[in-house]
């Protein structure tokens, strides 16, 4: 069964996984500026990772480069929807409530970057496949956005068999039900065809 949460409880839980985003997030990148020269990769895990300063005037993973405003309008009408998505809604399973909070928390991290410095800071680089440098805050994003998605497919299938096995067992009831009842009716008829034999 799934487990769920009354409203309060659940943008309060949602509030507290995108600050630990949040500050999980700024904490890296701090680390990252502190120690990282742009343009000089420093080995993280060799022939997988390294870490990269990379000054990201675009959306996660250096798309649309140099539409940083456009990214900080689009960051705040996704955070607002989920959560007033949150709020409205009346059965939140717990773990959809964690994909949420990852992604306003990832959200919230980038909005920081692009409004305190007009670029987002990112730094990892993989090496086993030319793919765009990222941080943490994409990877929440990413995977409270995936995550999400897998999870109500599944929720949404179970919930289908649930309702084809309740709909199976009604059907079932009712029909003995009516057996029940017919063989009520032919016994009393029966009982009848009886008496009325002895009167004769």
């Amino acid at each position: 069964m799934r487990r769920t949460m009354g409203r309060s409880a659940r943008m309060g839980l949602a509030l507290a996984v995108a600050a630990a985003c949040v500050a999980l997030d700024q904490w890296t990148k701090a680390l990252a500026l502190g120690n990282l020269v742009p343009g000089r990769p420093m080995t993280l895990v060799p022939g997988v990772m390294d870490l990269l300063l990379v000054r990201n005037t675009g959306a996660a993973f250096s798309i649309g480069e140099g539409a940083g405003w456009v990214f900080v309008l689009v960051c705040l009408v996704v955070c607002a929807a989920v959560a007033v998505a949150l709020w409205r809604a009346r059965d939140v399973p717990v773990p959809l409530v964690v994909c949420a909070g990852l992604v306003m928390g990832g959200g919230v991290g980038n909005l920081i970057d692009r409004v305190t410095r007009g670029w987002v800071c990112d730094f990892f680089a993989t090496t086993f496949v030319d793919f765009a440098v990222f941080n943490v805050a994409d990877i929440f994003v990413c995977t409270g956005v995936g995550l999400g998605i897998v999870l109500t497919l599944v929720w949404d299938a179970r919930r289908a068999r649930e309702g084809e096995a309740k709909d199976g067992r009604a059907a079932r009831s009712v029909a003995r039900g009516d057996t029940e009842g017919t063989g009520g009716r032919s016994a009393a008829d029966r009982l009848r065809g009886k008496g009325g034999g002895r009167r004769g």
